[in-house]
């Protein structure tokens, strides 16, 4: 909910303002929705589309939900109201463009010793 910290996981400009029923834009306006509901460090909640979504598609809902885990934080991804025949599009997608440069995004915030540590294990 962070445009700037968006843009430095993906690579990929974005624009967010974190607040109910304000707009969003990533991966340069390609995706755009508004945000539904939000509890700071436990969920996120998003009507979603993208430019390839056919002409009167409705948006789809995604959910994002935060718990805590013990090396970190799980994240779970529940994306609904797929247009048909786009849902393994968007499946691959999510890993390529956001969950592979999340992992690497947050793997350079982790303190030394705490890399050092993962990479033994």
């Amino acid at each position: 909910m962070d445009s700037r910290k968006h843009a430095a996981m993906t690579g990929s400009k974005a624009s967010v303002d974190p607040a109910i029923g304000c707009r969003f834009t990533a991966w340069d306006g390609y995706i755009s929705g508004t945000t539904l509901a939000l509890e700071p460090n436990r969920s996120i909640k998003q009507k979603w589309r993208t430019s390839d979504f056919p002409q009167g598609a409705p948006d789809s809902l995604l959910e994002i939900i935060l718990e805590k885990a013990p090396a970190g934080t799980k994240v779970t991804f529940k994306h609904t109201n797929i247009p048909d025949g786009q849902a393994e599009s968007y499946k691959d997608g999510w890993t390529e463009f956001y969950f592979d440069p999340m992992k690497a995004y947050f793997a350079k915030k982790r303190p030394p010793e705490e890399k050092t540590t993962k990479a033994k294990h």
